[in-house]
């Protein structure tokens, strides 16, 4: 059996029985078994809302990770996500998420998981001590100074997403590191330390609760904040979805529009039919009454914000 404890980082700190914070017995769930169904229902409710207060203890890195990505995204670099398991798949999920919610690139957010895709799916549990992986990854995307790598390791040691960020760092990237356990139990060397403190789990080890919650919170303010930063988002309002994969994305276009310009359902899909499908240039067309191509080339100008295209004429 392997000795997962020697791979991790250099000045770990365990408690006196060898456990970091999130590995800790939970005092108010010691009765977990012996409960009724609806004491476990009000005990997890009770944790879980301590998650928001946790995150928001963060704020100040959380914030400072957004602006390194919105400057990334500026500068025509990348968000990626690197993890192993459940912290993996929060990351890849929120990568597959951003292109139909604002129509970006499918390279601008871009998320590894150990084990690759299948790991996706069924739990590849040796993956996570495979630090050469992270490492070959990085290579592969080729990441460099325009690129912002985010490693998700809630419990603060897995040794692949040590060795990506090291990785990255190499190669110039701004490196960004998220766990639930305090700095003073595990360190790391990001340029972006985020600690979401949520506390021993109700079941015992099993990260994918509290910890998971805290971890889906933060990277979904992280990719939409910086989204919205870049001209995804007009006022609260998706101007940057995706219209041709489905019914419902469509009729979310076109609803968006009728909501901006004041034009009915059938003016609306006129408009999306005239603009190629893209909500945001719709919107500018109505608006400034221009061409498509004039209005794409508006929006192009003010880096894809709607107001900054009507504000030009």
């Amino acid at each position: 059996i392997r000795d997962s404890s020697r791979a991790y980082p250099p000045g770990t700190i365990m408690d006196d029985r060898g456990h970091l914070t999130t590995e800790q017995r939970n005092p108010r769930s010691t009765r977990l078994s012996r409960m009724s169904i609806g004491e476990t229902f009000d005990l997890i409710n009770a944790e879980d809302r301590l998650v928001a207060d946790a995150v928001r203890g963060a704020r100040s890195e959380i914030v400072a990770a957004i602006e390194a990505v919105v400057k990334a995204f500026r500068a025509g670099g990348r968000l990626v996500y690197l993890g192993a398991g459940s912290s993996g798949r929060l990351g890849v999920l929120d990568a597959a998420e951003c292109p139909p919610t604002f129509l970006s690139d499918p390279n601008t957010v871009v998320g590894i998981i150990a084990g690759g895709s299948g790991a996706l799916t069924h739990s590849i549990e040796g993956a996570e001590d495979r630090p050469e992986d992270a490492a070959g990854e990085i290579d592969r995307l080729a990441v460099n100074g325009k690129d912002v790598v985010l490693g998700i390791a809630t419990g603060g040691t897995t040794p692949f997403v040590h060795a990506g960020l090291r990785r990255a760092r190499e190669r110039g990237a701004t490196t960004v590191f998220f766990a639930c356990v305090p700095q003073e139990e595990v360190r790391d060397d990001a340029d972006v330390s985020i600690r979401v403190i949520t506390g021993p789990e109700v079941l015992t080890g099993s990260t994918r609760m509290k910890a998971g919650t805290a971890t889906k919170m933060v990277l979904n303010m992280i990719s939409t904040i910086a989204m919205v930063r870049v001209g995804k988002v007009h006022e609260n309002l998706m101007v940057d979805v995706h219209t041709k994969g489905n019914r419902k994305l469509v009729d979310r276009g076109l609803r968006i529009i009728s909501e901006l310009t004041g034009a009915s359902r059938e003016e609306s899909r006129a408009l999306l039919e005239r603009a190629d499908g893209k909500v945001k240039t719709a919107i500018v067309m109505h608006k400034t009454g221009v061409s498509c191509q004039r209005a794409e080339a508006m929006i192009a100008d003010a880096s894809g914000a709607v107001s900054s295209s009507i504000e030009e004429t």
